[in-house]
């Protein structure tokens, strides 16, 4: 029913004015659609990413978005770390952790959080936390 149709990750944030300097100037993302001041869309490779303001902003405890980076992982966490993201560093079985990135079998990930509190993964391959 669904497998067809394109799906699309959400972003609750409080403040549309900080999370587009920070999706747009931090994270490097183009802003490709809006409605009005509440809610922008942006182009994630072949994929959208949805902003949008809401009362319930920086509730959710789990990863809300996964970006999938392949060999490339390494450089773009030490490239966000020097405009100013901060990692998030997880105590989790099997896993060992080098620097930001967590390491469990072939998976390599680093979580950072928006302004809202929203976590977002980095990962080499399909798998996320």
């Amino acid at each position: 029913m669904l497998a067809e149709h394109e799906a699309v990750a959400t972003i609750a944030v409080r403040d549309m004015g900080v999370a587009s300097r920070f999706y747009e100037n931090t994270l490097g993302l183009e802003r490709v659609a809006e409605e009005g001041t509440e809610a922008y869309t942006y182009e994630t490779g072949s994929t959208k990413l949805l902003v949008y303001h809401s009362q319930f902003a920086g509730t959710n405890q789990a990863t809300a978005v996964t970006w999938v980076i392949g060999a490339k992982l390494e450089s773009l966490v030490k490239a966000l770390g020097a405009k100013g993201v901060k990692f998030e560093h997880y105590d989790m079985p099997e896993t060992r952790r080098e620097g930001d990135i967590h390491i469990a079998g072939n998976t390599r990930v680093a979580w950072f959080k928006d302004p809202d509190g929203n976590i977002h993964s980095l990962v080499n391959g399909a798998s996320s936390r």
